[in-house]
C-alpha cells in the first residue's frame, strides 16, 4: 500500500510544479510588460516635466557653484513651466548654446522681447530684444559666454527653467526670479524724460 500512495503523491505534485512554472512565466510577462510601459512613461516625464542637471563652471557664480572648484550644484530643470516659452526677467534658464548646439548652457534672463538692454560687451552698446528672443547673461560677467557674446537668444532654444537647487544638501532651496541690481531692461520713460 505504501508504494501506491507514494505514486499518488508524486503524480499530484506534477501539476503543482507545472503551475509554479506557469506562475513564474506570468510574473516574468507582467514584469516585462510593466517595463515596456514604465520606460516610455519615464522618458516622456523627463522630456516634458523635469529633470536634474549638474551646473559646471563659474559663469553663474556667486549664485550657483559659489565655492567653485570641483563642487558643482545640481539643479532641477522644470521643462513643463517653459512649454509655452513663458519666462520672466530674473529666471535662471537652460538653453541650447547658439555657438554649439551639442551644449546646454545655464544663464539668467535679463530682458524679454521688446526690452531695451544696455549691453556689457556686445558689438552695440544698446540693443532692442527682437520678437521671439530674450537676453541672457551669467552672473559672473567676466567668465560668461552669454548674450554679450552672441546677442539675443531665440526662444526656440529654451530648454528648461531652474526651479530648485537639489545638491549639495546644505544648499537646498527654491530658485526665485531675481535680477542683479545693475542689470535689466532700460526704463524708456526715464530715458525720454
Amino acid at each position: 500500500m505504501a508504494p501506491p500512495s507514494l505514486l499518488q503523491v508524486t503524480t499530484s505534485c506534477l501539476p503543482v510544479q507545472g503551475s509554479m512554472a506557469s506562475g513564474g512565466r506570468r510574473y516574468l510577462r507582467a514584469f516585462v510588460g510593466g517595463f515596456f510601459v514604465a520606460v516610455p512613461v519615464t522618458v516622456t516625464a523627463l522630456d516634458r516635466v523635469a529633470y536634474v542637471a549638474r551646473v559646471e563652471g563659474a559663469s553663474m557664480q556667486p549664485f550657483l557653484n559659489p565655492e567653485g572648484g570641483s563642487d558643482c550644484d545640481v539643479v532641477l530643470l522644470n521643462r513643463w513651466s517653459v512649454r509655452n516659452y513663458e519666462v520672466r526677467r530674473g529666471d535662471i534658464v537652460s538653453v541650447m548654446s547658439p555657438k554649439n548646439p551639442q551644449q546646454k548652457i545655464i544663464k539668467r534672463v535679463i530682458g524679454l522681447e521688446g526690452d531695451f538692454i544696455r549691453t556689457l560687451s556686445y558689438k552695440n552698446r544698446y540693443v532692442r530684444v527682437p520678437d521671439g528672443h530674450f537676453w541672457i547673461e551669467g552672473d559672473h560677467h567676466g567668465h560668461s559666454l552669454d548674450s554679450n557674446s552672441f546677442g539675443p537668444v531665440s526662444m526656440g532654444l529654451l530648454h528648461g527653467r531652474a526651479s530648485h537647487i537639489i545638491w549639495p544638501p546644505n544648499r537646498w532651496q527654491r530658485i526665485e526670479a531675481s535680477l542683479p541690481a545693475d542689470r535689466g531692461p532700460l526704463d524708456t520713460e526715464e530715458d525720454e524724460g
